[in-house]
């Protein structure tokens, strides 16, 4: 088997070419920064829960007409994307006070927002990220002013559609931060697609009814990030079998019987321009 070609590796994946130039190879990894950047924490079985998390709910973003990169899942912990330029925004929507917004806001942790909150950070070369805003992000030719509109209307609807989904099963979603890239079109036009990752590694999940936390903030009394509100998230989705990862071990022949996830509307994609003429369009 020839040594695939890395595109490039981070910290929870890492991304190899493809067979084909149009693809890409993501690979989920087990790693995560615990309690800082320079602290990494290696937790057994996450990259089989995010890779299988983010699957699913890829292919029900796309469902509610959310253009995404991700094509089909390939194992337990690897799947076939879309290569796409990444355009270098992070962008940060917000339901519920957490995190570094608490100190900006004046607010209580926990505090439900009167209405979600759009933010966008820069991403640098060096992994840091910088809060900017739109003119920010148009002067410094990140995006252009159609594209931006695009990229808040898409997180807004998948903010709704996340919400809704993660109420279903008594999860309330306190923020989440996704990115977004462009392919180009034989004419030179530009199409977006929701890029990355959306899994319990860039959101924060708590429970609706106790804040419980789920996801990477679950931790034990040391700070270390426990394996187990990983597994809570996808079980409540009702995309594993219960206690797929237990003492440290992953359950290798049930996870690798999972049946696969595959984003068939992908194949019927009619992927919309980004207007570069006219008006912006009313969100």
């Amino acid at each position: 088997m020839a040594r695939r070609v890395i595109i490039n590796d981070g910290l929870t994946k890492t991304l190899f070419e493809g067979d084909d130039a149009a693809n890409a190879i993501v690979y989920f990894k087990d790693d995560i920064a615990a309690k800082g950047d320079d602290d990494v924490q290696t937790l057994t079985g996450k990259g089989v829960l995010t890779n299988r998390v983010s699957a699913h709910i890829m292919t029900r973003i796309e469902e509610v007409g959310v253009p995404t990169h991700f094509i089909k899942q390939l194992n337990m912990r690897e799947q076939l994307v879309r290569r796409v330029e990444v355009i270098g925004l992070e962008v940060m929507v917000r339901n519920v006070a957490a995190g570094s917004l608490c100190e900006r806001l004046n607010v209580k942790e926990g505090t439900i927002l009167n209405q979600p909150i759009f933010e966008i950070y820069a991403k640098h070369e060096n992994g840091a990220r910088t809060l900017i805003n739109d003119y920010h992000a148009i002067e410094r030719g990140i995006v252009d002013p159609f594209e931006l509109e695009d990229i808040t209307y898409m997180s807004m609807r998948v903010n709704d559609f996340l919400n809704g989904m993660f109420a279903g099963v008594h999860m309330r979603l306190v923020d989440f931060n996704i990115e977004f890239g462009r392919i180009y079109g034989e004419y030179g036009e530009v199409y977006l697609l929701l890029a990355d990752e959306i899994s319990p590694d860039n959101c924060r999940i708590w429970d609706i009814k106790s804040d419980d936390r789920l996801g990477r903030d679950r931790m034990n009394a040391q700070g270390e990030v426990l394996i187990d509100g990983y597994q809570e998230v996808a079980q409540r989705l009702g995309i594993i079998e219960k206690d797929l990862i237990q003492g440290g071990h992953v359950n290798e022949k049930a996870a690798s019987e999972l049946e696969g996830i595959e984003n068939e509307l992908a194949r019927a994609r009619r992927l919309r321009s980004v207007s570069r003429g006219g008006q912006p369009r009313k969100i």
